[in-house]
Order: C-alpha cells, then sequence, then structure tokens
C-alpha cells in the first residue's frame, strides 16, 4: 500500500504540533542564580510567567480559600513547635518510607519541598548540595531535582554558589511569604503529565508567617508533629498542633525523636532526655495518636518491645551520619538502622492508611 502525503489541512495540523513541540523543547533550560533579578515580588528570581491569581479572598472578608497545589494529590506536612527536634530528618526519611511502603497499582510518585526558608536541610540530606541551579520549564516553573527516588525543591538550590554553603538569607517577613509562594506555586511537580501522590512537605520550626500562609492558601491532608521527650520541647509542640487546629490542618499524629540511647555494653535504654510519660501524656490529652517514637544512639542492634506503641527507634550513629551524607537511614542497608527503618516503615504505612480514609480535597487548584 502507498501512503500519500496528508491532505493540506492535517499537513497544517502536523507541522503546527511539531513546532509546538520542538518549541516545548527548546524552552527548557537552566535556571541561574545570577541571571534573574530579585525583587520584593520576586524574591526567587524566577522569570515573570503568567502570573498566579490572587488568593481568593470570601466576600465578607476573612482567610482567603484554600487551593490545591497543580500536580499533586496529596499534601503532607511534617512540623515542630521546635528547632533542633529532627524535624527534617524525619520528613526525609518519611518521603523515602513512602515510596518503600506504598500500595499504589503503580510505582508511588513522592516530592519533598523544603520551606525552611532561613535553614534549609533538604538538600544536604538528599545528597543534592553540588548539583547546580535546576532548570526551568517552559511555563517559567522550577523543575524539581531528584534522588532516591523523590522529586526536592529548596530554596537551597536557588541561593548563590558557596562552597561552603552558608549563604545565609537575610529577608523581612513580606519576601520571606512571596518566597514560600513561589515554592508552593511556582514549582513543575508533574512526571509525563502525572501529578505526584504525595507531596511531604518539611516546615520551619514555630507557629509564624509561614506556617500561617501555608494553612491559608493550601489545603493540607494531613500534619506529622515532631518532638523529642523534654518539656520545653513538648511545650512548643502543644503550641504547633493549637496552631493547626486554627487553620483547620487535621493531625495525622505525634512523633516522639531521641526517645532513648542504648549503649553498647548493656540492654538497657537509658533516656537521656527525659522518660517518654510526658510526652505520652500530651498526646492522650491531645487525643492524638502516637505514631512512633525516635531514639538517639545505638552502636548494636536490639530489639524492643513495642509497649503498645508503633515503636520505639533508636537513635543511631548511622542516621546522623547518613543525613550529612545525603543518604537517609531509609536507603541504608546497616544492621545498626534496621529498627529506625522498621519503624519508620510503620509510620509510612499508617500515613497511607490514613489518606486512604480521606477523599481528596474539591478545593481549585492554583500553579
Amino acid at each position: 500500500m502507498v501512503i500519500g502525503r496528508p491532505c493540506s489541512a492535517c499537513w497544517a495540523t502536523l507541522s503546527a504540533n511539531r513546532a509546538v513541540y520542538i518549541s516545548r523543547r527548546s524552552t527548557l533550560r537552566q535556571f541561574s542564580t545570577s541571571s534573574f533579578s530579585r525583587s520584593h515580588e520576586n524574591p526567587l528570581g524566577i522569570p515573570v510567567r503568567n502570573p498566579n491569581p490572587a488568593p481568593t479572598l470570601p466576600r465578607r472578608g476573612g482567610p482567603p480559600l484554600k487551593s490545591r497545589i497543580r500536580g499533586v494529590k496529596r499534601v503532607v506536612v511534617v512540623a515542630s513547635g521546635k528547632g533542633g527536634v529532627g524535624k527534617s530528618t524525619v520528613a526525609a526519611n518519611l518521603a523515602l518510607s513512602l515510596v518503600q511502603t506504598s500500595s499504589l497499582p503503580h510505582p508511588p510518585r513522592i516530592g519533598l519541598l523544603d520551606l525552611d526558608i532561613f535553614g534549609p536541610s533538604v538538600p544536604k540530606l538528599m545528597g543534592l548540595e553540588n548539583v547546580g541551579d535546576p532548570q526551568l520549564s517552559a511555563e517559567n516553573k522550577l523543575i524539581p531535582l531528584q534522588n532516591h527516588g523523590i522529586k526536592t525543591m529548596s530554596i537551597g538550590y536557588l541561593l548563590p554558589p558557596n562552597p561552603a554553603h552558608d549563604s545565609p538569607v537575610v529577608w523581612r517577613g513580606m519576601m520571606v511569604m512571596k518566597a514560600v509562594q513561589q515554592l508552593l506555586f511556582d514549582v513543575d511537580w508533574t512526571t509525563s503529565n502525572e501529578d505526584l501522590d504525595v507531596l511531604v512537605i518539611d516546615m520551619p520550626p514555630g507557629t509564624g508567617d509561614v506556617q500561617l500562609s501555608l494553612g491559608q492558601l493550601v489545603a493540607v491532608d494531613g500534619a506529622v508533629v515532631v518532638s523529642t521527650p523534654q518539656d520545653v520541647a513538648l511545650v512548643d509542640a502543644r503550641k504547633g498542633v493549637g496552631m493547626f487546629n486554627k487553620v483547620s490542618i487535621p493531625i495525622i499524629g505525634l512523633l516522639l525523636n531521641m526517645s532513648h540511647f542504648t549503649c553498647s555494653t548493656c540492654s538497657t535504654p537509658h533516656y537521656l532526655f527525659g522518660s517518654a510519660t510526658s510526652f505520652e501524656k500530651a498526646a492522650n490529652d491531645l487525643h492524638l495518636p502516637i505514631l512512633g517514637k525516635l531514639s538517639r544512639y545505638q552502636y548494636q542492634f536490639q530489639v524492643l518491645s513495642f509497649n503498645g506503641l508503633v515503636g520505639k527507634v533508636p537513635l543511631v550513629p548511622s542516621v546522623s551520619d547518613g543525613g550529612d551524607a545525603g543518604r537517609p537511614v531509609m536507603v541504608q542497608n546497616d544492621l545498626q538502622g534496621q529498627e529506625v527503618r522498621q519503624v519508620m516503615g510503620e509510620v509510612g504505612r499508617e500515613v497511607w492508611d490514613w489518606l486512604g480514609h480521606r477523599p481528596i480535597s474539591e478545593a481549585g487548584t492554583r500553579g
């Protein structure tokens, strides 16, 4: 059979589609931290594109109407009232746990967004400190950087190059809020036009502007609140729960980090930061489930009883060393971190179960 040239109308359509395809490929380009001007309206220096619509306000005032992030099905935030409790490490390992424990019929698409403007940790934790600037899509949206099967975005990728990785962000509140909106809505999370199944957001500590902006602008499916056993950390964790309640973000559960230390010569747990009694009381007072207990150092692997909790995870050197090397404990296979992986895997399954019992928000998308 001889196939002739298409008719003029079909040929015009094919040529137009080919031109669009070539145009899209040619417009994918590298973002440069020095090429684009920064301002109060554009603190990240992203080239101007069709602007996102302003958050919609109800007729009689009140907070903006929440939106879903374009290209994202579910949003889970990892937060803490107090800094230094291991929240970013938990967020990175939770994202990896969601990949490993998914029962979806397709390979899970998981993202990790770092919303800590002043102290971004995701680039180091995920081994992406020296990979260069992210690319820009044809729509001038940031393309996430990927490692360990997780798509990530952080302001740490957008700071001027610095061998010591210590470039500070010295911004006032309005620029911070605009940068948060850009990280939320100016990132292209899709893969071959497929949305992310879950976006894990690593929040900064406290209950300030970033948390309030996220709670007012984004339809969040649930929050994991991380704390250590000390009362000084639990006080702020309670404040974090109260803040999420005020902005109508449901709490998936509390996670206890650095619960105990097991030395190499005995099997007795040492509660270096206090017992878990205060934490368990706080969870009971707040009517929230305990997702796990993460402890600090352990030099020999030992199976501990769960005592009615999801688990007690020792704080092991491989958690800290692996994070510094860009290899979170969930992608390691050493015996030392086995119990950590076991409990974080259980936490991942609990988060999937939580999401499976909640309908996807019907809010409109933005981005």
